[in-house]
């Protein structure tokens, strides 16, 4: 980290609010004052919070000065004397004055700073010019000034971000692929869930700092994830003194939240805490319609469809505290503690018709009652050296990370129809335990414009899984084991990794080398007081299902940046990473959606890799930006979700369908997104992104062939204009493509958002007022053709919601949110997991 921005981080931190001169220590001369006006030279816009720097020639540690309010003016006491002064801001050209005799108050008059387009680290991108940062090896959004994710969830947020989407059911891709790497502050963490998403549709958006898209990950990353890494960066504040938010909302379907994010800075530590509550009552539907082929003779039903109606209805609490204490102005050491607890209640009502030779036979009603209690916590240390004032670092983490949850759910299932009858009634009880260590230490050493890095990062993880099917004998009355389905699976994933990367800049040119050595340990084990010959036979002759397996790779790494000039720029970038399958897709046991559909992981799965290229251009106007970029990834041992026949049927002879993971061999993907930044007036802001691609696999499974071939693309559309009377109107648009796997074909889905927020109380409050699906039109439509049933399904996970929202600040500048400057607190490459 270079100096100058040392010294603008500390006089930041110094000034909480945009005008406070700083008293001379030397009360015996008179102060002088020093004046003038900083302005952006492309735009003319003035530039709030530059620093103006006073570094006394005489006294080099002596060091005072200010910055700017939101005018772009600054006026500053020091005492008479001899000074290099600059003016500073983040991502711009410093302007320097050097060895000025200072004996009277000056006017420095109005100074126009230009951006500093030629760094190592990245290029900022201007259209909105916090809105998105590239650099060698990602692209960093800031999200803060999102209308539509007032009151919303960080899943929410994460759907307006270029390249990644979110689908009905919160399950996050990036450029369409779903095997992304989701981190908090650059680590893994129990915000995120242990590699499942639920967590993130609970927590509050208003927490989020950016997040960075890493579609070509350096060899610092964990080399987890062939789609690539998100890496959320949650706030931190480093202005001195107390400051922080509330966040109020309440909607329709019934949801509600509060937050508070606070932060108290002193020269000696840094306090940071959010706290946030939830509670929403969420209606869904679902429509299944299978047509079975009879290829036995022993076909019951011809036909059965479901109408299936969701009520969720959850409350959760979560909790972000944290203490930064600074050893010296080199050195500081971090303890941070996370908590969440959710409460869940969830209804299922499903109806269903049974035909044979074209005509209704039966109809049922099943009703599941589902209850959830879940608890995560995690600690976390970090230790940071700023050894020199050249860069040098060394930093240090600890991390342990705990979730347990319990869901018991009754199942009652009742003919309706030609006659009412129970048909059966069913208690399950599941519970999830999951641990995680982390343990890992990172130095950097600046040689010039040359840095090297190195580091070691192990994860242990332990994932428990007890399950447990209870089912009415209706001739005893009695409750009584389904000795196929009970079972109990510990799980174990352990991965040492050290990592070494180099990057250096000749003129115009930058790369970022890297080397990764990875050694990955699966094992897993399978406690059952009853026989498992049924599962073993079902899998087939060769799956162990207690196996120990250790994998050991290397992943090599390397990004280039060529700056065509200083508007334009084309990268390059070139990865290898791994797939490691998780728990669920690796527990040989059962687990049922309905009776006659099941879920079955795959002890056999080892893990995927991946060979990806990526080259970018970027090209960048007065008032327009664009980013682009062609891609191409080709992926050895892929994952696959297959669904087949069991040959199995239900004690009412319904067959009963399973799906389940396998290898497939190879699949490779090519593709090519575009985003642009428009900002052609002061009240008008446009961004839009689009991403195509082509996916092909091929490989078989049972004799089956699963390969396939598929087009598809989605896009993104924004706009944001200001209106009168402090009045911000945005919309977003997003629709995905069609797309289809080796079974199953999926329509194309549109969703528009649309937010108005309006600053009042001497703009220290802003109320908003969000519409999420405006045209009720988030539904996945699905076509799966196998060669023993055709089903067709539509699912809707929420639908329209409205949502009002009130923000009051406390000691924060509103412009100064809006603009977003600052410098990389919260997980930038301080934090990045090694």
């Amino acid at each position: 980290m270079k100096k100058p921005f040392l010294i603008t981080l500390l006089l930041l931190s110094i000034n909480t609010f945009a005008q406070r001169p700083q008293r001379p220590q030397n009360q015996e001369q008179e102060p002088i004052k020093i004046t003038g006006k900083v302005l952006d030279k492309d735009d003319g816009q003035p530039l709030e919070y530059a620093t103006l720097v006073l570094h006394s020639v005489k006294n080099p540690e002596k060091v005072t000065g200010g910055i700017t309010n939101i005018d772009g003016v600054f006026e500053v006491e020091a005492a008479p004397g001899e000074y290099n002064v600059s003016i500073e801001y983040i991502s711009y050209k410093t302007y320097k004055l050097p060895k000025q005799q200072l004996n009277k108050s000056i006017d420095l008059g109005t100074i126009k700073l230009a951006l500093d387009v030629a760094q190592l680290e990245g290029v900022e991108v201007v259209g909105e010019k916090t809105t998105v940062e590239v650099r060698l090896d990602k692209k960093i959004y800031n999200i803060g000034k999102d209308l539509t994710t007032s009151g919303a969830t960080i899943s929410d947020a994460l759907n307006n971000v270029p390249s990644v989407n979110v689908d009905v059911e919160g399950g996050i891709s990036l450029r369409g692929n779903e095997n992304v790497r989701i981190l908090i502050n650059g680590k893994p963490s129990a915000l995120a869930g242990f590699g499942s998403t639920d967590a993130l549709q609970e927590l509050p958006a208003d927490a989020i700092e950016k997040v960075e898209v890493i579609t070509s990950p350096s060899a610092r990353y964990d080399a987890e994830g062939t789609a690539g890494i998100l890496n959320i960066v949650l706030k931190r504040e480093k202005t001195l003194g107390f400051n922080g938010s509330v966040n109020v909302n309440i909607g329709y379907p019934s949801r509600s939240g509060i937050s508070v994010n606070a932060n108290l800075r002193t020269d000696n530590f840094n306090i940071f805490n959010t706290l946030g509550y939830r509670y929403s009552n969420s209606p869904g539907h679902a429509f299944y319609n299978n047509t079975y082929i009879d290829v036995d003779g022993n076909q019951v039903y011809d036909q059965i469809n479901e109408e299936r109606d969701y009520t969720r209805s959850g409350k959760g609490l979560n909790n972000n505290f944290g203490v930064e204490y600074f050893i010296n102005k080199k050195s500081s050491i971090t303890g941070s503690f996370f908590l969440r607890f959710q409460d869940g209640d969830d209804l299922t009502e499903n109806y269903s018709n049974y035909f044979k030779d074209g005509l209704l036979s039966r109809q049922s009603f099943r009703e599941e009652i589902e209850l959830e209690d879940e608890e995560n916590y995690q600690f976390s240390l970090n230790y940071m050296n700023n050894i020199d004032d050249d860069g040098q670092k060394l930093t240090a983490d600890l991390q342990y990370s705990n979730g347990d949850e319990v869901e018991t759910s009754t199942i009652d299932d009742n003919n309706t129809f030609p006659n009412s009858s129970l048909n059966t009634l069913e208690s399950v009880y599941q519970n999830e335990i999951e641990d995680e260590y982390l343990i890992q230490a990172d130095y950097v050493l600046p040689l010039g414009d040359a840095q090297f890095e190195a580091g070691y990062r192990g994860t242990f993880e332990r994932e428990i899984t007890d399950y447990k099917l209870d089912s009415l004998n209706r001739n005893t009355g009695l409750f009584v084991t389904n000795e196929d389905l009970t079972n109990k699976f510990e799980y174990h994933e352990n991965v040492n990794a050290l990592y070494t990367q180099y990057g250096n800049k000749f003129g115009k040119f930058s790369f970022l080398a890297g080397l990764r050595l990875e050694n990955t340990q699966l094992k897993g084990e399978v406690t059952s007081e009853y026989d498992t010959s049924s599962i073993e036979e079902a899998l087939g002759q060769d799956v162990d299902l207690n196996f120990d397996k250790n994998y050991l790779g290397l992943f090599p790494t390397l990004n280039f940046i060529f700056e065509i000039g200083e508007m334009e720029n084309i990268s390059l970038g070139y990865n290898r990473r791994i797939n490691r399958p998780r728990g669920r897709f690796i527990n040989p046991f059962p687990s049922r959606s309905s009776r006659a559909n099941i879920f079955q992981g795959n002890p056999d799965l080892d893990p995927a890799y991946s060979n990806s290229f990526d080259l970018g251009y970027l090209k960048r106007w007065d008032k327009l930006t664009l980013t682009s970029s062609v891609y191409y990834k080709r992926e050895t041992n892929s994952f696959e979700y297959i669904q087949q026949a069991t040959g199995q049927i239900t004690t009412d002879s319904v067959r009963i369908i399973r799906s389940i993971p396998i290898n497939l061999s190879s699949n490779e993907r090519i593709g090519a997104e575009a985003g642009i930044l428009y900002n052609p007036k002061k009240w008008l802001r446009i961004n839009s992104s689009v991403n195509f691609f082509q996916f092909s696999s091929d490989g078989e499974f049972d004799g089956v062939d699963y390969g396939t071939d598929n087009t598809s693309w989605f896009a993104r559309f924004g706009s944001k204009v200001s209106l009168p009377k402090k009045i911000e109107w945005q919309t977003n648009a997003f629709y995905m493509g069609p797309r289809q796997n080796a079974q199953t074909k999926t329509d194309g889905m549109l969703s528009i958002n649309l937010a108005f927020s309006k600053d009042i109380m001497n703009d220290k409050g802003t109320v908003s007022f969000n519409v999420s699906d405006l045209l009720n039109s988030r539904k996945r439509q699905s076509y799966t053709v196998s060669d023993d049933f055709i089903s067709e399904s539509e699912f809707q996970y929420r639908p329209r919601s409205i949502t009002l929202s009130f923000r009051y600040r406390i000691n924060q500048a509103k412009e100064r949110e809006r603009k977003g400057r600052g410098d990389d607190n919260g997980g930038g490459d301080d934090e990045m997991e090694g």
